[in-house]
């Protein structure tokens, strides 16, 4: 049995052919990296958002809208983020 539709990943070989969305991607896999390790620390403790956003002092909803990619946090959110999970935010130019 063939399973339907496209793998993502044939999808994002197709795309990254393209070289304006693949700068694009580029541009912006720092910040979706960040926010994948944000949400698998998260998850890996058994938070909920509304837990995580209690212990930063923000609302469950910019934890949301900061999960899905459409926040762009300031820095202090990033650490407050990070510390609400028992993290620490490291940064480096390369």
């Amino acid at each position: 049995m063939s399973k339907a539709g496209v793998s993502a990943a044939d999808v994002r070989a197709v795309l990254m052919k393209d070289e304006e969305f693949k700068q694009e991607y580029e541009r912006l896999q720092p910040r979706y990296a960040l926010i994948a390790q944000l949400i698998n620390a998260r998850q890996e403790q058994k938070i909920t958002q509304a837990e995580m956003a209690e212990r930063m002092g923000t609302k469950r909803s910019n934890i949301s809208r900061f999960e899905s990619g459409t926040y762009n946090p300031s820095l202090d959110f990033l650490i407050r983020a990070a510390a609400s999970l028992g993290k620490k935010i490291e940064f480096s130019l390369r």
